[in-house]
């Protein structure tokens, strides 16, 4: 597989940045378009929205008014838990496309495996990427056997698996079985809520490459060949988030950061997620 300092190289031959700007949380309007064009002039190239942010055209204004070229722009966006099957997917696109404003969108994923209706969802993905909708297509918070289950029916394997994972929540059985079949992990929460920080450990390794602890937290994710999406809307956070190409870290500083693996998530596991409370 190809590798490249900024890219990596999905299993269908498409490039997506390493290190994309998440806007979970950020508003809509101002504040959101504000984040993305400020990602963008810092050397950003890619953004990952969901439809269940609700900030999705925020994000198209930001990436406009950037002055960077849509065609250099890696663009995510998600199908939510009460738009899934088949048809549902199909329109929840559309509605997301004209949100965003652009004719492509590089990589769609399933925001959740909501059992029973993600096989559906994923045809309906499928269908989109057969038909040049969508540059690449995959899933979030998909565990081991979810993929097993979608790999089974699937005509197309997905390329991406976007999940909860930094140090705290190392997934390392999850990361090795993506990878075996290709499928490119891309890590969301990199910077462990905050939280990891502060962590001694982090903090020591941090100061031994005169870089911040943050920096430090996603070239972890990048030593692993992980992918990631760390999020802010404060501008000299957005900037320094970026700047973790030009170090790496030892193997011995690696390991000592895969120690701090405690299996705590901050989010919900894929398998108790409150699925039943959906409405739709």
């Amino acid at each position: 597989m190809k590798r490249d300092k900024f890219y990596t190289t999905l299993h269908n031959g498409t490039n997506m940045p390493w290190v994309g700007l998440g806007v979970y949380q950020a508003e809509e309007g101002e504040e959101v378009k504000n984040a993305v064009t400020t990602a963008l002039q810092h050397g950003y190239r890619g953004i990952d929205t969901a439809s269940f942010y609700g900030n999705e055209r925020g994000v198209g204004e930001g990436i406009r008014e950037s002055g960077i070229s849509r065609e250099d722009v890696f663009i995510t966006t998600k199908v939510w838990n009460d738009e899934q099957g088949y048809e549902e997917t199909l329109q929840a696109f559309e509605r997301s496309r004209r949100n965003l404003e652009v004719d492509t969108i590089d990589l769609y994923l399933i925001h959740w495996p909501v059992p029973g209706k993600f096989e559906e969802t994923w045809k309906a993905l499928e269908e989109l990427y057969k038909q040049g909708k969508v540059r690449a297509i995959g899933v979030s918070n998909f565990q081991q056997h979810h993929l097993e289950k979608l790999l089974k029916q699937a005509s197309v394997k997905p390329m991406v698996n976007q999940i909860e994972f930094h140090p705290r929540l190392f997934q390392k059985d999850l990361l090795e079985f993506c990878n075996s079949h290709r499928i490119q992990v891309e890590a969301w929460r990199p910077l462990g809520k905050g939280n990891l920080l502060s962590h001694s450990v982090i903090q020591n390794i941090a100061e031994k490459y005169n870089k911040t602890p943050a920096q430090v937290l996603i070239r972890w994710c990048l030593e692993h060949e992980v992918a990631t999406i760390p999020k802010s809307v404060t501008p000299e956070r957005i900037r320094d988030n970026f700047e973790v190409f030009n170090f790496s870290l030892d193997p011995e500083d690696v390991s000592s950061i895969d120690d701090l693996n405690e299996n705590h998530r901050y989010g919900y596991h894929p398998d108790e997620f409150p699925y039943d409370d959906m409405q739709g």
